[in-house]
């Protein structure tokens, strides 16, 4: 594994401690330093010529950073580095969001991180491509940057896991043959989460379908919190904003309280009946029922297909956006009246749903890093009606996958219809 620190060696790097630790070091990983504010110390020059040093690090920003360069003010106010591990980190997806999560964007101006980024053999070089676009963005808040292929190298006391990288669907291939096949991907990247991440890591997925790679992941970490596991429906939620928005002759930040609720797939519901525009109602603003229940709807589970006839390609850099949008959301308060959209294991919901998916529902921080499920949105008969149905689709899904969820009972896969959302793998 190529590891690429940006920052120098901390003089007090805690040892390896426990069983876990243990484990981790019978695995021979490549232990990082853990970068701690202010208390640093210089590495000899890395020679221009020799990019990558024998102890696996890379680039003369690994010998050059000195918090001593730096004006007080600035650093003065610097957390503890947190530790991101992205998966299919040479993807489009990716190659949008580090540069995010590096320049602070996402997490603060006063948290530095480290990026563990996991690829295959194939992206090996495209990898390192990537690190080196880091280096020469100097980025002062990037500590560290480690590359590898083992999961359970790159995991190694990750805070949060940004799940990105999954199979595209080939091909002839059916729903239910792509739900095994990443779910295969999942379930082995969640047993590696669990023996090597921060007992506290936060998962993010967004490899498709997502919600029930999340569901396998979750059920094939018991050591990590289930309440840990997020899947995307954030780019939903952004979408459902902006159809909205355009609707109402309005700018997008009028939109409040937008939930999108169920899976990410066709099935899901954005919830025109609790979302408000400028302090209203949105069916008091859009006085135009049909389009609401039989237009809105569409729109946004099309959007992505749009883009692609207009361009030729995916969504990439909206939802890195989204990405960073979700990760924002945990950090900063959530402003009274209002809501972010995530799709988490449903164990005690207040809204009598099955407890063992992983659904989209609307939610709030204190910007800890938590949240909690909003109790208190109304249901109509027309909401509840296509919640169960998104509700439906997850059962199907975890029937297809039952044989990668450890003592779930093995069903017969009956999806039939794809709901992929077009424009997505």
């Amino acid at each position: 594994m190529v590891q690429l620190a940006f920052s120098a060696s901390i003089s007090n790097a805690k040892p390896l401690l426990g069983e876990r630790r243990a484990r981790a070091q019978r695995r021979a990983f490549v232990a990082a330093p853990v970068a701690q504010a202010r208390d640093v110390q210089t590495k000899s020059a890395a020679t221009v010529d020799a990019p990558i040093t024998a102890d696996g690090t890379y680039g003369v920003f690994t010998s050059c950073y000195d918090f001593e360069n730096e004006h007080p003010d600035l650093t003065r106010s610097w957390k503890k580095t947190m530790k991101v591990a992205v998966t299919g980190a040479a993807g489009q997806i990716s190659n949008h969001l580090l540069f995010m999560l590096a320049s602070g964007e996402v997490f603060g101006r006063n948290q530095p991180v480290s990026l563990q980024l996991l690829g295959s053999e194939r992206s090996r070089e495209a990898l390192e491509g990537v690190a080196m676009e880091l280096e020469d963005s100097l980025y002062p808040l990037l500590r560290e940057v480690k590359l590898g292929i083992d999961p359970y190298k790159v995991f190694e006391d990750a805070d949060w896991a940004l799940l990105i990288g999954a199979k595209p669907r080939g091909p002839g291939m059916e729903r239910k043959d792509l739900l095994d096949i990443n779910g295969q991907i999942f379930q082995e990247q969640a047993r590696a989460l669990n023996e090597v991440a921060s007992r506290d890591c936060k998962m993010l997925v967004v490899g498709n379908p997502c919600n029930t790679n999340a569901l396998i992941g979750l059920h094939n970490a018991p050591d990590l919190p289930k309440r840990n596991w997020h899947a995307l429906t954030r780019l939903d939620e952004n979408r459902a904003k902006c159809q909205l928005a355009l609707k109402a002759g309005k700018f997008y930040t009028s939109v409040t309280n937008m939930c999108v609720w169920g899976n990410h797939s066709t099935t899901q519901v954005p919830d025109f009946i609790n979302a408000k525009i400028g302090g209203k109602r949105a069916g008091n603003v859009i006085r135009d029922s049909k389009w609401l229940k039989e237009e809105f709807t569409p729109k946004v589970a099309n959007r992505g297909g749009a883009l692609i006839k207009k361009w030729g390609r995916s969504s990439a850099a909206s939802t890195a956006v989204s990405i960073a949008d979700h990760l924002r959301s945990l950090y900063i308060p959530t402003p009274a009246g209002d809501c972010f959209s995530t799709a988490v294991y449903t164990e005690g919901n207040p809204y009598g749903l099955d407890e063992d998916l992983v659904f989209s529902m609307p939610c709030r921080s204190n910007g800890d890093g938590d949240y909690e499920i909003i109790q208190d949105f109304a249901i109509d008969d027309w909401l509840r009606e296509k919640l169960a149905e998104s509700e439906e689709e997850l059962r199907k899904e975890r029937d297809c996958v039952g044989h990668l969820i450890p003592g779930a009972q093995r069903a017969v896969c009956a999806i039939t219809e794809d709901t992929m959302l077009p424009g997505e793998n």
